[in-house]
């Protein structure tokens, strides 16, 4: 008899469906682990941030100049939410609100220096422990994961099947 959550793996599919289905749960449990290992490592920072203000300044850091409305859709948050998350931001130093040229009542938000400093600390250390883990994996291990990775965004946004490239 086999206890709850053990891996049943030897049975075959029996419907067509069923190994993506198989597939899907492994996939949730390795980005489970990923997301620990993400969340640890961004811990390690100097200064220690939520998730939704880490997401904020990568959105920030990727796309400076933003409203408040258009981060406020970018995290798929609301309004208020985003603006006292932005007011956090601000008060530890990390974010600064400047008035959009030619449109005094919209405020542009930007990284400060330490804002732009924090993130690329967090993305050290998230690229640290990752490059940890992969280094233990075999080359045909690694290889078969970055395939796999990029055929997975492929299908996500839609585009044409990957080739099989190193």
């Amino acid at each position: 008899m086999t206890g709850p959550g053990a891996h049943q793996e030897a049975d075959p599919p029996r419907e067509p469906g069923e190994r993506p289905a198989s597939l899907a749960r492994e996939i949730a449990d390795a980005v489970e682990g990923l997301t620990h290992l993400w969340s640890s490592a961004s811990r390690q920072a100097s200064l220690r941030l939520s998730q939704h203000q880490l997401r904020a300044l990568g959105i920030l850091r990727s796309a400076p100049g933003l409203n408040l409305t258009a981060l406020a859709e970018a995290m798929d948050i609301t309004l208020p939410t985003a603006s006292r998350l932005c007011d956090r931001l601000a008060a530890a130093g990390l974010l600064e609100r400047v008035p959009r040229p030619g449109k005094r009542r919209e405020l542009q938000l930007s990284l400060t220096v330490y804002g732009r400093q924090m993130w690329d600390e967090v993305v050290s250390h998230r690229s640290r422990a990752l490059a940890d883990v992969v280094a233990r994996m075999g080359s045909s291990e690694r290889e078969a994961l970055a395939r796999g990775l990029r055929a997975f965004l492929a299908a996500r946004h839609g585009t044409s099947r990957v080739t099989d490239r190193p």
